[in-house]
């Protein structure tokens, strides 16, 4: 039962922030659109150079590494419980560490993604 009222919880509040987003964002626009403001700020542009198509490349970069640094992290925690006297905690540990590596390595992807 208490999965079943967790469950419902987190949808209700992820069904909340969106509701909020989205009316909060339609009330600005008609607000905007009654003050006389043309309407073509509300269009992004399809060119291939804009800010938005380098967010997702961005966001898909980092989740990406932080995929690779978990699965990393449990086959390295793996080896240290088996191989060593560290036990459990080299899990959590290995996870940590070889995360932290891959959001590392994709900030300095994204740097040179910016350079480019």
């Amino acid at each position: 039962m208490e999965g079943a009222i967790v469950s419902l919880s987190f949808f209700t509040v992820i069904f909340g922030i969106c509701y909020l987003y989205f009316s909060t964002r339609h009330k600005e626009r008609i607000a905007l659109i009654e003050k006389g403001v043309d309407a073509s700020i509300f269009l992004t542009p399809k060119s291939p150079r804009t800010k938005s198509s380098a967010v997702w490349k961005i966001l898909i970069l980092n989740i990406a590494m932080i995929c690779i640094g978990v699965g990393f992290g449990i086959i390295f925690g793996s080896m240290l419980d088996k191989y060593t006297i560290l036990g459990d905690p080299s899990y959590a540990a290995s996870v940590f560490l070889t995360t932290g590596i891959g959001l590392l390595v994709g900030f300095y992807l994204t740097k040179n993604m910016d350079k480019e």
